[in-house]
């Protein structure tokens, strides 16, 4: 089945959710009843399928249908603070604090990326955490091997920026890029616990 990329990224971010409760033990029942909720369909609560079984023509109808239900749990994971949208992109926490790599990594793991703002939409849509949690993130934005000079992880060149006054300071000592509660940004060492925000 194949999903449009709005639709895949939506459930992206709900899957962001489902991993901290499988590495803490939740049973299969509860993974069972997502999936359940997400196809209205019945399942094994101990068999977790991979693929859901479509007939001929029942595309568009599977595609309203898992939209509308993705749609209610997003609106639940609203709720609880745990996901804004900004220009397409999904931003996503679960509720941990890691060092830069180890957000790296979890986000990797998560099928997303460090929460990257491209624009003022979507620094409001991750200040909103940082705000919220009153405590800092990390941005997925580092100094590049010209001391003073930042760039997004993928290597281009910052289209963006929201610095706080007089920053970045760091000349050199300070590799990462972390958010401020009021939405500016600082440079920072890479070994502080930051909130993971996580972007799909």
């Amino acid at each position: 089945m194949m999903l449009p990329p709005q639709l895949f990224h939506k459930i992206l971010g709900v899957t962001f959710f489902l991993l901290p409760l499988c590495a803490q033990g939740t049973p299969a029942g509860f993974l069972s009843y997502i999936y359940k909720y997400l196809t209205g369909g019945e399942t094994n609560e101990r068999f977790i399928p991979t693929s859901i079984p479509v007939a001929d023509g029942e595309m568009g109808d599977i595609n309203h249908q898992l939209e509308r239900r993705i749609s209610r749990l997003e609106g639940v994971l609203r709720l609880e603070k745990m996901i804004t949208e900004s220009g397409g992109k999904i931003f996503a926490i679960s509720g941990e604090r890691a060092d830069f790599n180890t957000t790296l990594q979890k986000c990797k793991e998560a099928g997303g990326s460090i929460a990257a703002p491209r624009n003022q939409g979507e620094n409001d849509a991750i200040r909103y955490f940082v705000k919220t949690f009153n405590t800092y993130a990390y941005l997925g934005v580092k100094e590049s091997l010209i001391p003073g000079k930042f760039q997004f992880l993928d290597g281009t060149n910052l289209s963006y920026t929201n610095w706080h006054l007089n920053e970045p300071s760091g000349k050199g000592e300070e590799g990462c890029v972390e958010m401020y509660t009021d939405g500016t940004w600082n440079d920072k060492r890479c070994n502080q616990n930051r909130l993971v925000i996580c972007q799909f």
